[in-house]
């Protein structure tokens, strides 16, 4: 990422460490920007066309926000951490009349974005500020097309939502045709990515895992991105998008996902723990 962004914009922490925000220009693409977040990026944005998806673990959440209904019907969408609403400006374009609500923790994130990047008015889109476990769990049963999970403190995710009683309540929410997407930060031998399979499958009957060979392998550190469900899951076309993606990746389902988790228990809340951290060269 730091070859293609130039500098545009600081928001200094203040004395006692808040978040680290900044703003990066894509040298490449106009109108387009990068959230980072204590070093970390968080999100890409096109503000001049919003179905243009930069980071590759987006395009394969995208995946599952295309085969959820028919195409260019709206849906109802839920985002846990908004970031710069990447998906959830993805959605209102490609599916005008869409419902969604995103939610983040960090208030002058949302404010930075708010004032910084702002999205289409005529999107309906509501954007609050919680805690992400607090808020899906007042949702209501069966309310959602759509819901994405997204949610990093810096680079890691926290403990008490890899859990599954946190996937429980993402799940209660999910319409019976519903799609749960997922961004999993792991590397080396997986550990935590194989947890978390054996997290969702204990909640959601139907799920399948799409990474990047080299991750997969445990090559490198990277994003695998799980999709969920009630229902059996569209797998051949989220594998022939996940293939034909210029960062080609692989769909892991049925009988390889079972190699993958086994001998995984699932997460609770009594033994969770944050995700990996990266490795401090990564970014």
């Amino acid at each position: 990422m730091g070859r293609r962004g130039i500098r545009a914009q600081d928001e200094a922490p203040e004395a006692d460490g808040p978040p680290r925000m900044e703003l990066l220009a894509d040298a490449d693409r106009a109108e387009s920007w990068f959230l980072v977040v204590d070093g970390t990026p968080q999100s890409h944005v096109d503000l001049s066309d919003p179905s243009y998806l930069d980071f590759s673990y987006m395009r394969r959440i995208a995946h599952a926000a295309d085969l959820v209904a028919p195409e260019r019907e709206p849906i109802d969408a839920l985002h846990l951490g908004a970031g710069a609403l990447t998906m959830a400006r993805y959605v209102a374009h490609t599916r005008p009349g869409s419902r969604q609500r995103a939610v983040d923790v960090d208030a002058p994130l949302v404010e930075l974005v708010r004032r910084r990047l702002p999205w289409d008015r005529r999107a309906q889109l509501r954007v609050g500020i919680g805690d992400a476990r607090e808020w899906i769990g007042a949702r209501h049963d069966s309310s959602a097309d759509l819901v994405v999970s997204d949610v990093f403190a810096g680079a890691r995710t926290p403990a008490r939502l890899t859990s599954v009683e946190y996937y429980t309540e993402a799940a209660r929410v999910l319409r019976p045709s519903g799609l749960l997407a997922v961004n999993v930060g792991d590397g080396h031998a997986l550990a935590h990515a194989r947890r978390q399979v054996a997290t969702v499958r204990a909640v959601l009957p139907h799920v399948a895992l799409t990474a990047e060979p080299g991750v997969l392998r445990g090559r490198r550190f990277g994003n695998l991105v799980l999709v969920a469900g009630h229902r059996p899951l569209p797998v051949d076309e989220l594998g022939r998008r996940a293939h034909r993606d210029p960062e080609m990746a692989r769909l892991v389902e049925g009988g390889d996902l079972d190699r993958f988790a086994s001998g995984r228990s699932a997460v609770h809340d009594a033994d969770a723990a944050d995700s990996p951290a990266p490795p401090e060269d990564l970014f």
